[in-house]
């Protein structure tokens, strides 16, 4: 398989739990993975067709009496030997595209309450994430106990929650040297 994360991805998926739709997929990926990966239906649908074309998943029509057809899908062999293969490899680094940190290295040009309400409104969506992972992480623990994979997905969601009160911790710090409203009575008050 050429070299395609949408792919591996959805191979990943599959390798949990089979007999996935293309609809099931993607509401696993939004339950899971949302919080560092993101993946459309416009990704997922073309994706199906070329995995079950390359023989690496296939589809199967399950009874639905009285509801429109669907197709699901399941991980072959060779499907998994492709994505043990991907898992071993070195993984590669993506240049992350953050627009709040574009923003911020811009900010000269911007009036300092419109810096700070970018900077609080960063707080204010790691704040929530925050929230959101550990209720995540609570939910994992009391739903999943025994299952084999859970260790690894506590471990992503241990990364996460790090990773967010890191932002908190460094927003604080961004505060206070971009909040003062006066920098040359700040410089006074500490010559003092």
């Amino acid at each position: 398989m050429t070299h395609n994360q949408t792919g591996f991805l959805i191979l990943g998926m599959l390798s949990i739990e089979s007999n996935r739709s293309g609809y099931d997929i993607r509401k696993a990926v939004e339950s899971s993975v949302s919080y560092f990966w993101q993946e459309s239906y416009g990704q997922i649908y073309p994706t199906l067709k070329r995995l079950v074309a390359e023989g690496l998943i296939e589809p199967r029509r399950p009874s639905t009496r009285g509801r429109p057809e669907r197709r699901e899908y399941s991980i072959t062999a060779r499907g998994r030997a492709s994505l043990q293969e991907w898992l071993a490899s070195p993984y590669r680094e993506d240049p992350p595209r953050n627009e709040f940190l574009l923003k911020l290295f811009f900010g000269r040009s911007l009036p300092r309450e419109a810096r700070l309400r970018h900077i609080r409104g960063f707080q204010d969506k790691n704040r929530h994430l925050l929230a959101a992972l550990e209720e995540l992480q609570r939910q994992a623990q009391t739903h999943n106990a025994g299952n084999p994979h859970l260790p690894f997905w506590m471990l992503t969601l241990s990364f996460g929650i790090a990773h967010v009160r890191a932002s908190l911790d460094w927003s604080e710090s961004a505060l206070s040297i971009l909040g003062p409203a006066n920098p040359a009575a700040v410089r006074a008050k500490k010559r003092k």
